[in-house]
């Protein structure tokens, strides 16, 4: 089914609610996820885009057992990192998916912090120039030759808006908005606000957020626990596919350079955390520009119930 039939798997009518909930790395998604889909009787649909492979467990704060256990999810686990997978087909299969699960739950739960994915779902993937070979080779010649920084910087110049929220550590996403610069001869950043399709179902979108220095304190202690559950050993696994995209991610990329002697466990762990708390800040960049988010603290479930409720929601 092409993108333009998915959306009419959805037969579900405006009586039916996706509740989005999303983030940055390490506020508590997960465990504040399980609790909403118990008490309203639902699943969850994972939108974090690390947790799709199997094989990147620890890294990504994969749900543990007890967890999957407590709340159907869906899309954790669901691919290898040597599948090719993209946004594209995220929204069509997530669609099919909305049009059964509706079915059986007036609310499913959107959970998760990639805000590609999530807009994805909500506003549908903007129509962007096809790849141009030639292009992308050059591109990919300059990534070899001049480093993903020099890419970076392109970037900046061509659309600074797309950059400041941008994951410049993914140079597929990097290399991507520059074609689409360099081929449209517009940003990409203008090109991504489309008017966003309309969608058969209600959408309610709440984040959850905290201090920054709390934030920050959640992620040096979730980096740490990682580390002793056996991260180093995940990578050291994972060395055959390294050059997978899915492998190029906080976490993984660092530990690759001390399983290759570029640096030292200790300075490894330093990076981890470091990058972690950039990208939990390009995820906040991304999440605050859309103004449908309510925002609440990790621990308010009570606040997220009786704000669905003064909309009717949840009510039966």
């Amino acid at each position: 089914m092409g993108l333009k039939n998915a959306d009419k798997a959805v037969q579900a009518g405006k009586d039916k609610h996706l509740l989005v909930v999303c983030g940055p790395t390490a506020i508590g998604k997960t465990t504040f996820g399980i609790r909403l889909a118990r008490y309203f009787g639902t699943v969850i649909i994972s939108a974090d885009s690390r947790q799709f492979y199997r094989e990147m467990r620890i890294g990504t704060a994969f749900p543990e057992p007890e967890e999957l256990a407590a709340a159907r999810h869906y899309f954790v686990g669901n691919l290898s990192v040597k599948d090719a997978y993209n946004v594209a087909r995220y929204e069509e299969e997530v669609l099919q998916l909305l049009g059964s699960l509706f079915q059986q739950s007036d609310i499913v739960i959107l959970l998760g912090g990639s805000g590609l994915y999530i807009d994805a779902v909500c506003k549908g993937i903007d129509e962007l120039p096809d790849y141009d070979p030639a292009l992308r080779n050059s591109l990919k010649r300059d990534l070899t030759e001049k480093g993903l920084g020099f890419l970076a910087d392109r970037l900046l110049k061509l659309d600074p808006e797309y950059h400041a929220v941008a994951d410049l550590n993914n140079p597929k996403r990097v290399m991507r908005a520059l074609e689409v610069c360099l081929q449209s001869g517009t940003t990409y950043s203008s090109l991504r606000k489309n008017l966003p399709r309309e969608r058969p179902f209600n959408i309610v979108k709440t984040g959850l957020n905290t201090d920054r220095e709390i934030l920050f304190k959640k992620i040096d202690e979730r980096v740490d626990m990682m580390m002793e559950k056996g991260l180093p050993e995940e990578v050291r696994s994972l060395l055959p596919w390294r050059s997978c995209n899915a492998l190029n991610t906080v976490g993984y990329k660092e530990l690759f350079a001390y399983l290759e002697g570029a640096v030292s466990l200790e300075q490894a762990v330093v990076n981890i955390k470091t990058n972690t708390r950039r990208y939990a800040k390009r995820q906040l960049t991304w999440f605050k520009r859309d103004p449908d988010i309510k925002w609440f603290g990790p621990d308010e479930d009570q606040r997220v119930i009786d704000f669905l409720r003064e909309q009717g929601i949840g009510n039966s």
